[in-house]
Parts: C-alpha cells; structure tokens; sequence
C-alpha cells in the first residue's frame, strides 16, 4: 500500500475511533457515573436506600433515553440532573404518602377510640335497661317487651293468653314500672 492510502486509512480509523467515543455506550455510562448519580440522588434523599431506588430509576431513564443524548459530554450533567429530578420527586413522594397514612391512622384512632366508647357506654346502657325491666313483674313485662317489638294488642293477647282488653293496661303500668326503675325512659320505650 502507498503511503497515502495509509495515511487514509489511519484518518479514517482515528474518524471512527471519535465516532465510537462520541457514542454513548449505556455499560461505561452506568460503570463511569454510577457513584457519582448516587451521591446526588443521597444528597437529596439522606437515605441510601432511597438513593440506590433513584440511582436504579436514573439509569433506566438513560437507557430508554440513550439514543436522544449525542454528546458525551453531556452525558454527566444530565445524570445528574435526572438524579437530583428523581430525588426531589421520590421526598415528594414520600411525603404525601406519610400524609396519606398519618391521617388514615389519625381516622381510625378516633374512630376505634369512638367505637370503643359508644360500645362500652352501650353495653353499660342496655345493662341498665335489663336490670330495670328484671324488676318488673310478669305479664307486665312481657307485654312492654313484645310492644317494643312491634306487635299488636291482638297478637300480644294471643301470645300470653291474656285478653285483649287488658293489654293497654297492662303496658301502661310496665311503662310507668320501668320509668320508676330505669329513672327515665329510654330511647326506645316509651
């Protein structure tokens, strides 16, 4: 070969060598820049857990984006960039997620609390209604408790065996019986 051709050809190498520099290769990128995108992402989030979950992010966004970057030189700042980016979004994140489950927590707290009470002044109510109805005779009781349920003068008579006409009667006085026992009337009797 002529010297020219040589020459040529050692141009044309050294063009494909800076070609080949210039293309961005996403195994040296990662390897290159690895710790520095960490130290960014850290920075921001103070955790290094977090800081390996946006390093992990950043370097998936290079490799979706590798063909959009051309410059080498370029390459570097907008890791960075993309890393601080990742950062301050993922405490964004973080935050409103801890919002999230602070006030989720706060609502059932009152909630369970609320319940907790309402179910132990219920029970403690109902135990008073029973003490008070215990104390009233029979069929007067009876009579208060099946009209508490809903059903007729008719039906209560047929049950008990008792007449008709002295159903009315009878309910009143177990009124009058549980209001003095009781020492008021509750929301359900009345």
């Amino acid at each position: 070969m002529t010297e020219g051709v040589n020459i040529l050809m050692d141009a044309m190498s050294e063009a494909g060598i800076s070609l080949a520099k210039e293309k961005i290769e996403f195994d040296e990128a990662f390897t290159l820049h690895h710790r520095t995108v960490f130290r960014a992402a850290r920075s921001i989030v103070r955790d290094n857990g977090l800081a390996e979950d946006v390093t992990q992010e950043v370097f998936l966004r290079l490799y979706h984006n590798l063909d959009s970057i051309k410059d080498a030189e370029m390459l570097r700042p907008w890791l960075i960039r993309v890393a601080l980016n990742v950062a301050k979004n993922t405490i964004r994140g973080n935050i409103r997620a801890n919002t999230r489950e602070e006030n989720y927590v706060k609502a059932n707290e009152e909630e369970s609390v609320i319940t907790v009470e309402t179910d132990y002044e219920q029970r403690e109510e109902a135990k008073e209604v029973y003490r008070a109805l215990n104390l009233i005779k029979e069929p007067l009781r009876s009579c208060l408790i099946l009209k508490q349920q809903g059903l007729s003068y008719r039906e209560i008579s047929e049950t008990l065996s008792l007449t008709e006409t002295s159903i009315g009667t009878y309910i009143a006085r177990a009124r009058a019986e549980f209001v003095r026992h009781y020492g008021k009337i509750g929301g359900t009797i009345q």
